[in-house]
């Protein structure tokens, strides 16, 4: 039975890693959807060299596809064919109830169990396990216009944790307020190398370059 992690490179679907390996005593593969540009990351636009780095670090093999977001299903439904049919797949999803039933949904024709092991905790408690187990994360991208642009770069912390509370933001980023990038921690051989290029404005977010 083949396992995977539906992986961003962000703290939710490595923390879903983390709990994935404990439950299962493997992953095979770690799947990240790509833009169009096969360069970034779909959802967190973060680069694919980086991604891989973090893969060779905690020593799964790293699978990607590119797509636009109207062809995200298909594309997704021919990476389950190809690798996982009949296995299990681990997803990151917290309690936004349409990302757990596309997941669901989407599975249920591979014949792929579903595996979320942060569904319906409370947001804050998962950035408090994400940081206890000792991973290590910086914010890469913030939402535009909410007044976070100084967290940028900044790695995520309780204290950071808690002042984004205060100012009304919510402490695990659920509803897009930012992104991280994870590079280190308990499941990494060693922390990933980068560095920080400048930043890019998006339509939505601001962004940091990272190489």
């Amino acid at each position: 039975m083949k396992v995977f992690c539906s992986f961003s490179g962000g703290k939710d679907s490595m923390l879903a890693l983390y709990y994935g390996l404990e439950k299962y005593k493997k992953v095979d593969y770690l799947f990240t959807m790509l833009s169009e540009d096969c360069i970034h990351s779909r959802a967190h636009g973060l680069p694919k060299n980086l991604l891989e780095k973090q893969a060779q670090s905690i020593g799964i093999r790293l699978i990607t596809k590119c797509s636009s977001w109207k062809e995200y299903e298909d594309n997704f439904l021919g990476f389950l064919e190809e690798y996982v049919k009949g296995g299990v797949g681990i997803f990151g999803d917290i309690d936004l109830q349409e990302h757990l039933d596309w997941v669901e949904n989407v599975c249920s024709k591979k014949d792929v169990e579903v595996f979320e092991p942060l569904w319906l905790k409370k947001r804050k408690d998962v950035v408090s396990e994400f940081l206890s187990l000792g991973f290590k994360a910086k914010i890469v991208a913030v939402k535009k216009d909410l007044g976070i642009e100084k967290y940028l770069g900044k790695d995520l912390t309780f204290d950071l944790a808690d002042e984004f509370e205060k100012i009304g933001v919510d402490a695990c980023g659920e509803n897009g307020e930012f992104h991280t990038f994870v590079y280190d921690g308990p499941i990494f051989k060693h922390p990933v190398d980068f560095r920080v290029k400048g930043t890019v404005q998006k339509e939505r977010n601001i962004v940091l370059e990272l190489e």
